[in-house]
């Protein structure tokens, strides 16, 4: 390992970041690239095109030795669960105990349009039950729950499966949940610091309530970490472009958890440049949309994130830790990208 003295546990990424740059191609030297810098985790967000995750999960923990590898997230609901359950357990089996399987609610206008039922808290709290239940070599029989009626789900009564569960969470139903079942909660991308300590104390109480240990749940910020070391229009894309499309899919939620103004949002999707865009601005916009965009977003929006030089960057990371994140998610961009960052961070966290 390149320039570490310890494994960074409290410090993640996520591979193939944004669009993915060049594709699934990429990822095994991403996740080659993480584990040299001493990432902790590697996370992999699901899409439908060319980000499906089981197959990036099974390549990701093919070609690292000692990182995690975390899903975050997948859905439930768009796979049997006993292929989810035995798609965890080779998983787990394949990387020596590394992979985390984590779930979350995805976005509820599009699975809509696609004819994927919506995802409820008591589905998810149903889902993780049986996931350990068949990892422990239970049969279930007669399984009658939120995620469906089964006469039978068993997998290997000889199974005894300590796996991960993550979930990602955004409101205090979802947090709550995290504390009560779930081994780690990945937040949201441009958590204000009171909003990441109200979450934080949402997961750990919660925890308390159901018997457990607060300090065994593990709760993520979700920080954007964008360097002034990389390309002006880089920078706009992965921060501007980002939290608009952040807007464009679920701004009511976002606003109204970080308790921003609404009306800024409604001035947002009635400006005819972001109204022309066909698709997520992070994909669609172009540079000069970009950068009109960036004019209607405050600044205090764009604010929860580690921006600037590089040493800025790391001292924003640490103030997460402070805030009381247990780790953190250097999100939206690639190892290279990173490095400069995680040296950063470790001449300050010495």
């Amino acid at each position: 390992m390149n320039r570490s003295d310890r494994v960074l546990d409290e410090l993640g990424y996520y591979l193939l970041a944004g669009a993915g740059g060049d594709g699934p191609a990429g990822l095994p030297d991403e996740a080659r690239r993480g584990e040299e810098l001493g990432f902790g985790t590697a996370f992999i967000s699901e899409r439908w095109n060319v980000k499906e995750a089981s197959s990036l999960v099974g390549a990701a923990c093919a070609v690292t030795h000692r990182m995690q590898i975390a899903t975050a997230a997948t859905n439930h609901n768009t796979r049997h669960p006993l292929i989810t359950a035995s798609w965890a357990t080779t998983m787990h089996r394949l990387s020596g105990g590394r992979f985390t399987l984590g779930i979350g609610r995805g976005v509820a206008a599009l699975y809509a349009a696609f004819g994927i039922p919506n995802v409820t808290t008591a589905q998810m709290a149903d889902f993780a039950q049986v996931m350990r239940r068949l990892w422990n070599g239970e049969v279930i029989v007669n399984h009658d729950g939120p995620i469906g009626r089964y006469q039978v789900l068993f997998l290997d009564p000889d199974f005894q499966e300590d796996i991960r569960l993550a979930l990602v969470a955004f409101g205090p139903k979802t947090l709550e949940l995290g504390g009560q079942l779930f081994d780690d909660v990945i937040l949201h991308t441009y958590f204000t610091p009171e909003t990441l300590q109200r979450s934080v104390r949402t997961v750990k109480d919660a925890a308390q309530r159901a018997g457990r240990d607060p300090n065994s749940v593990r709760v993520w910020s979700c920080l954007a970490t964008v360097g002034d070391h990389l390309p002006e229009e880089l920078r706009l894309k992965k921060t501007v472009a980002r939290l608009a499309t952040y807007l464009q899919g679920y701004g009511d939620l976002l606003v109204r958890t970080n308790n921003w103004d609404p009306a800024v949002l409604q001035r947002f999707r009635q400006d005819p440049v972001v109204t022309s865009i066909p698709g997520g601005i992070d994909h669609k916009a172009t540079a000069e949309q970009i950068e009109h965009i960036a004019t209607l977003i405050p600044d205090e929006w764009l604010e929860p994130a580690a921006t600037g030089p590089v040493r800025a960057c790391a001292e924003r990371i640490r103030r997460e830790l402070d805030y009381g994140a247990d780790a953190v998610i250097l999100h939206g961009a690639t190892p290279d990208e990173l490095e400069p960052v995680v040296g950063a961070y470790r001449d300050i966290a010495k």
